[in-house]
């Protein structure tokens, strides 16, 4: 599976429409080694496996979801089966489907609930689960404290490594906090694994808290590297 991340769609409001919009409670699942979906962001993907040819076209027929899914080590050995994934990942609502000539296709997934799965389905070519959403806690905005300390950290980050000018929209007010935690956990320069571990927090306040320590211990593995140099 060839992936194609682009970085252009952060003006959006990924909560347009999708507040309104039934998640179906059995989803095709797109299994990856490499990617971690979460709510609030976009996926851009070219798809050219044929079972996930197929899984695009009925999901485009049907229900419009796509769950995004994380395959967990060892997956080597049985990609073009049903390798062992991840239970929690993230539905994608397909709002962009682009063919192309030889029967490959370019999607654009939007972010908007986190699942678990409870029963797997290997019925058709690519893999099916029978799932449960998963939404966050309660609290919907983040301690302006942590707010705050997560972008002098990121800041901090940023300015070692000579990133600031891309980033510098996320430092704005008018950014909610939802939309920036999940987007700096999507493109922040860490492990699937790590991703995974930031999609799994049971608060968005616990996600930042978790982002913050990723940042900080990035920062501290690039300063002791230079120390050893």
């Amino acid at each position: 599976m060839q992936i194609d991340r682009e970085r252009d769609h952060q003006g959006r409001d990924p909560r347009e429409k999708a507040a309104s919009f039934r998640i179906p409670d059995r989803i095709p699942v797109f299994a990856l080694p490499n990617v971690v979906f979460f709510p609030k962001t976009y996926l851009p993907l070219h798809v050219f496996e044929p079972r996930y040819r197929e899984m695009v076209a009925d999901a485009a027929a049907g229900g419009q979801c796509i769950g995004m899914a994380l395959l967990k080590e060892g997956w080597e050995a049985n990609y073009y089966g049903n390798p062992p994934i991840f239970e929690m990942g993230c539905v994608g609502r397909l709002v962009s489907v682009q063919p192309l000539p030889d029967g490959r296709s370019n999607i654009l997934l939007q972010g908007l609930e986190r699942y678990e799965v409870r029963q797997e389905f290997h019925d058709k070519s690519y893999r099916e689960a029978a799932i449960v959403l998963k939404p966050r806690a309660s609290e919907s905005a983040l301690d302006p404290a942590v707010r705050a300390y997560l972008i002098k950290v990121l800041g901090d980050y940023l300015h070692a490594h000579e990133e600031h000018p891309y980033w510098q929209n996320f430092f704005r007010e008018d950014v909610n906090d939802d939309l920036l935690v999940n987007t700096l956990s999507t493109h922040f320069d860490c492990t699937p694994l790590e991703k995974q571990f930031l999609l799994e927090a049971d608060s968005l306040q616990q996600q930042a808290r978790r982002l913050i320590d990723l940042i900080q211990f990035k920062v501290h593995e690039r300063d002791g590297a230079k120390g050893w140099g």
